[in-house]
């Protein structure tokens, strides 16, 4: 078996069938091995994918004993796979047409890891565009082992997914992967994966960019905004930070870049937009690790840098209520509903 599509998912019964659909239906479908790896989930995937296999036998499914977190699952649903290669599918994306023939056709290559693009629903009436991975033009094969290449590569990163951090964009070699062990100091950081592959760069790690979108994903469905927004912020940037200065050191080029990106990526407003949220729900959304990230994104000395974080200290919340008042009204919403859950669960 060339590849593997392993799909690990947690509470994704309302999700996973149409993402199921999409896999079986792409010309290769017969090719490739299909093995959805359920973290014990508590709704109804259990019924939801048996009914699927009379449909389609074929799929295999694997439910764990108990739910191991984000890391600890995907880890184990690479290891049940049996492809060369597999990729690690998110459970509730759409596989677009013709793209399992393309990483069928790429993989023949050889590379370690294979990172491909996706389509990405924005708001304010842009509907589905492409979101791109790397600056520059053309599908284009690094040696990170390699330290120039590397730089190049890291220089080149537009957002963290150069960096792995969307798991459905990338394909990965099985005899590479297996190099090193399981990132344990990493576990429950949501970016196990990513470090496990920062960890091989110096071992010897190529990489393919394919500059094509092989999946949409999903908008509304962010599992990990279930802590709140400053919980949400500080898994990026706390979470690369602490991957690029462990593999890389605080002050070499890797680290810079890793920096540079998740600043571009999260941006001023986010930040801003958090000292909204923490001031409607203080129990649930910290003003402090709110400044400490802001300190930290903002940490690099430049003038850029700099009228970042006179803006970050000097907007008030009123302001960006001023600024997009349907956002604040939303958000508003959102903390009163919750406020209202937590007076229920108490008087219980």
């Amino acid at each position: 078996m060339r590849l593997s599509i392993a799909i690990p998912i947690y509470n994704f019964a309302d999700f996973i069938v149409e993402t199921l659909d999409s896999i079986v239906a792409q010309d290769g479908a017969g090719e490739v091995e299909i093995v959805v790896v359920d973290g014990a989930s508590t709704d109804a995937t259990p019924q939801v994918i048996a009914d699927y296999q009379t449909r389609h036998p074929a799929v295999r499914y694997e439910r764990l004993a108990a739910k191991g977190g984000i890391d600890r699952d995907m880890a184990t649903a690479f290891s049940l796979t049996t492809g060369e290669y597999c990729w690690l599918f998110s459970g509730d994306d759409i596989m677009r047409e013709g793209a399992l023939r393309r990483a069928l056709q790429e993989i023949e290559s050889g590379c370690d890891v294979y990172l491909s693009q996706h389509m990405e629903f924005l708001s304010n009436g842009r509907g589905w565009t492409e979101w791109p991975v790397l600056n520059g033009e053309g599908a284009r094969t690094f040696e990170l082992s390699n330290a120039a290449e590397r730089a190049a590569y890291f220089a080149s990163a537009a957002n963290t997914e150069a960096f792995f951090s969307f798991m459905g964009g990338m394909i990965n070699k099985r005899a590479s992967w297996n190099r090193v062990g399981f990132p344990e100091a990493f576990d429950r950081s949501c970016w196990a994966h990513a470090a496990r592959l920062f960890q091989l760069m110096p071992k010897g790690l190529k990489l393919r960019f394919v500059p094509e979108c092989w999946q949409d994903r999903r908008p509304d469905n962010d599992s990990f905004m279930g802590g709140g927004l400053v919980k949400r912020l500080a898994l990026s940037i706390d979470g690369y930070n602490r991957i690029a200065d462990t593999f890389f050191g605080h002050d070499s080029i890797e680290a810079f870049h890793v920096r540079r990106v998740v600043r571009e990526e999260i941006g001023i407003g986010s930040l801003i937009m958090g000292k909204f949220v923490c001031a409607l729900d203080p129990e649930i959304e910290s003003r402090a690790t709110l400044d400490r990230l802001a300190a930290k994104m903002y940490g690099d000395f430049s003038w850029k840098n700099l009228h970042a974080r006179f803006l970050y200290a000097t907007t008030s919340a009123e302001k960006i209520k001023r600024w997009d008042p349907e956002w604040a009204a939303k958000e508003e919403k959102k903390a009163l509903m919750r406020r209202a859950q937590r007076a229920t669960q108490a008087l219980r």
